[in-house]
């Protein structure tokens, strides 16, 4: 049985392997020991690729990153004109100066789609002084980021082909706003499918770290600070959280933007992620999609205060308010 060990903690004082097992054994006896979410092959499979995959991201990231460095030490400044300097233009444009390029208005021409708008732009932007060192650099950057994104395309067309069993709750996540198809291969990866190995919504979201905590102590409440959880399903759903904030008429947004005035915004976008899975709990515990509250979710509560608060605000501004409401057609 696999257990959390910071539920089994042994008697301060007897910290000895003997007493730990006697402590286990007394603690599995008397049923005090909880085991630990342990999902099937088929799950483990798919989170160790998905896992992967964002492993691999932050790579290839961080390997355009250290390429824009030596762009910027060369005094090429190709992020100051196009939005994204390692697309299909800013990477021709990077292989030419490998090549040995170094005129500005041969290297603009190569700009394509929109951007070639820009070329006069451009030419300026790539005016810098590139050596012979800045060249092995960038082809060396260069060659490992195509082999970073090719490792990525691999792990894809393998994670499609674990998902068939997963078919049909990921077609449930992406009724949801802020969920795409990686994202809901990532959750399901580390969540499974089976909802029967959680009691309920609320000890989902506790496993996952995306809840207050609880600690009190002669009637004082202390800091609510969520634990660390599962810091893969709280990036997760962080990232479907950011995504679903910015949707417009959703419950996700108006819950975000109500609470990010008192909390803050790092715990409003907590709480947002809270709702996404108790709302996923749900979902595959029911088999049903996603239903949307709306927008005007809140402002439906209460209309009555909230007719009171809008009508106290106006007289507050020197305004005489009659409300009359409005007849049926």
């Amino acid at each position: 049985m696999l257990v959390n060990s910071r539920q089994v903690r042994n008697v301060p004082g007897r910290k000895t392997d003997p007493a730990d097992a006697s402590w286990l054994a007394r603690l599995l006896r008397h049923g005090l020991v909880e085991a630990s979410f342990v999902p099937e092959r088929e799950t483990r499979e798919l989170r160790d690729l998905c896992r992967m995959r964002t492993t691999l991201v932050r790579e290839s990231v961080q390997t355009g990153n250290r390429l824009r460095k030596v762009l910027e030490d060369a005094n090429i400044k190709l992020d100051s004109v196009a939005s994204d300097s390692l697309g299909v233009s800013g990477r021709s444009m990077i292989e030419a100066l490998v090549q040995g390029e170094t005129d500005p208005i041969v290297l603009a021409e190569l700009a394509r789609g929109r951007l070639r708008a820009k070329r006069p732009e451009l030419a300026l932007a790539l005016e810098g002084r590139v050596t012979r060192h800045h060249q092995f650099l960038l082809g060396e950057w260069l060659r490992l980021l195509h082999f970073v994104e090719e490792q990525i395309a691999r792990l894809e067309a393998q994670i499609e082909s674990h998902m068939p069993p997963f078919e049909a709750a990921a077609t449930l996540l992406l009724s949801m706003p802020g969920v795409d198809r990686t994202t809901a291969c990532a959750l399901l990866g580390e969540i499974g499918q089976d909802m029967t190995r959680f009691a309920s919504a609320r000890h989902l979201a506790s496993w996952a770290g995306v809840c207050p905590g609880n600690n009190q102590s002669g009637g004082r409440r202390m800091s609510g600070k969520s634990h660390r959880g599962n810091r893969w399903v709280k990036g997760v759903l962080t990232e479907m959280a950011w995504a679903a904030t910015r949707t417009k008429n959703t419950y996700a947004n108006a819950l975000y933007r109500r609470l990010m005035i008192h909390k803050g915004k790092k715990r409003a976008l907590v709480a947002v992620a809270h709702h996404l899975l108790e709302a996923v709990w749900h979902m595959l515990t029911l088999g049903a999609p996603y239903r949307e509250l709306g927008s005007d979710y809140f402002d439906r509560l209460d209309r009555d205060r909230l007719k009171r608060n809008l009508v106290r605000r106006l007289q507050k501004l020197a305004y005489t308010v009659d409300v009359q409401p409005v007849s049926a057609a």
